[in-house]
């Protein structure tokens, strides 16, 4: 079984081999000190547990607080662990993005590193990989403060009105999906919250799963309404823009082979 190569055993833990890797669990972190003592060895626990190689990617986003030490620390314990470390804070689309163009495994976890995304759920969200090709969280109870589950619904209605879509919960980083959705799509600040759209418009299969939430016990938000409403909104502009104007087609027919 795989599970003996990334959990401590007897004292001592195994180095993996890295052309193994099937699954890239890619965590944003930035001033998160005091959840990833906790979450790093819940992740390892629930991905060993799935029998296949993997690897953690702990994508530092300029963190100011002991964040990157703490990451450092525990690389010496879980080989799995892998840490990428932005020169500065660049935001949650940019240590995305670094994470899954490290990924070195064809099926691709995100999730952030705050406690309120649940580990339990990934086995669940990987299943549905047998019949599409992205399964992303739906929060469907939200454990945030009643503004923050407010301005989500409204955001959510609204991107959903201008992009011609029904997606549920955009904005949930717990997701799973294959490498592929992601290799052509347009990459810019604020993706994230379009991943589902983008990845659609390549033409994947997505599905949203309901996932458990968890009130933050420690830390803040790192964003607020204020400072996102507007981004947002120029954001699916955008991407309501990219959707009307993408190339599609099909070829119909091959003939010959083009050597003589």
């Amino acid at each position: 079984m795989c599970q003996a190569k990334w959990i401590r055993r007897s004292g001592e833990e195994e180095r993996m081999d890295r052309s193994k890797i099937e699954i890239s669990a890619v965590v944003p972190v930035y001033n998160e000190e005091e959840n990833l003592p906790l979450l790093i060895p819940k992740l390892v626990e629930v991905l060993s547990q799935i029998n296949k190689w993997f690897e953690i990617i702990l994508v530092d986003d300029g963190s100011t607080d002991e964040s990157l030490k703490i990451s450092k620390k525990m690389s010496a314990r879980y080989s799995s662990l892998r840490i990428l470390r932005l020169q500065e804070n660049r935001g949650l689309s940019t240590a995305l993005l670094a994470g899954m163009r490290e990924a070195r495994g064809e099926i691709i976890v995100t999730l952030d590193s705050d406690l309120q995304n649940d580990p339990e759920d990934i086995p669940r969200l990987l299943s549905y990989l047998d019949e599409y090709d992205m399964a992303t969280g739906w929060r469907q109870k939200r454990e945030d403060p009643w503004l923050r589950r407010i301005s989500s619904k409204i955001a959510n209605a609204v991107r959903n009105r201008l992009s011609g879509e029904a997606i549920k919960d955009s904005a949930c980083t717990l997701r799973v999906f294959k490498k592929d959705c992601i290799r052509d799509i347009p990459v810019f600040n604020g993706m994230h919250r379009f991943l589902s759209t983008l990845v659609k418009m390549e033409g994947y299969r997505i599905i949203e799963v309901p996932v458990f939430h968890h009130p933050r016990k420690f830390g803040k938000a790192k964003y607020n309404i204020r400072n996102r409403m507007v981004r947002s909104f120029i954001d699916l502009l955008a991407v309501r823009w990219m959707k009307s104007r993408r190339i599609r087609y099909r070829i119909e027919e091959r003939t010959g082979d083009g050597l003589d």
